[in-house]
Parts: C-alpha cells; structure tokens; sequence
C-alpha cells in the first residue's frame, strides 16, 4: 500500500529539495486532487490542521528540525506509486511546485477544509484536528469547471 513517505519522495525526485513546509502542502493537495479526480485517497495518513497550514504528522516528524529537505531517507518508495497515482501527483505539482512555501501556506489559510478544521481556535493557536477527506472533496470539487 502507497503511503505519505511514497508521495513525498515522488515529490522530491520530480521538484528536487524544498522547505518542510513546501513539501507538506504539496502532499495536502496532492491528497485532495487525488480525492475528487480519482475518488479515492491517495495515502492512508491523516492531514491535521496545523497554525501554518495542513500537516501530515508522520511526515512532519520525519523532517523535525530541518528546514529544507531532500529526501525521505529510504522511508518512501516511489514505484509503489501506480501511473494513476503518479499522473494525478504531476498534475499537481505542475500547478503549484513553482510555488513558495509561504504562497502555498498562504493558500491553504484562505480554503475551507483547513479554516472550517481550525474553527473556535485563534489564528497562531496549535491545533491537531483531521481534515476529513469529505471536507476536501466537497471543497475542491467545487473549484472544478462545470462539464
């Protein structure tokens, strides 16, 4: 089974090294997209609605202390990854790779799975409450063009 590590070091190859930070929203939208063009998640880790944005936790503590990453030291296998799944991560990242972190964060901020996870908390408050994948669905899904 394809886990966050997977994603996240498919992300790496194909972007090359990027803050933690980065690579975190990266994994969110790559979850979201995966969510509503292939109905069905592409992970199975939790995304927690952290102060500065989603968070996959067992990510985040792979990469604690480090400001800027380029691996998953062995953690993610890529090929475990089918064309499917690669396919729908390069359509991503093909939008929002060229991004900073601080844009992407900034994005995340403004979208109504993470806000609608943080409400009743202040803006810089710590916070680990999941953004549930209908959320993401019912949000992203109306940012699709009408067919």
């Amino acid at each position: 089974m394809v886990n966050v590590y997977d994603v996240a070091e498919f992300i790496l190859r194909k972007c090359g090294s990027m803050t933690a930070m980065k690579l975190q929203k990266l994994v969110y939208y790559c979850q979201a997209w995966s969510l509503v063009w292939d109905e069905k998640p592409l992970f199975p880790e939790k995304i927690e609605a952290w102060a500065n944005g989603p968070v996959v936790r067992e990510l985040f503590d792979l990469h604690k202390g480090k400001f800027k990453v380029a691996s998953t030291y062995g953690y993610g296998k890529p090929e475990r990854l089918n064309e499917t799944q690669k396919e729908t991560i390069k359509a991503v990242l093909k939008y929002y790779c060229e991004r900073s972190s601080q844009w992407l964060s900034d994005l995340t901020h403004m979208e109504d799975p993470w806000r609608k996870a943080r409400e009743g908390m202040s803006e810089k408050e710590r916070g680990d409450k999941v953004i549930s994948h209908a959320s993401m669905i019912e949000y992203y899904s109306s940012l699709l063009p009408d067919s």
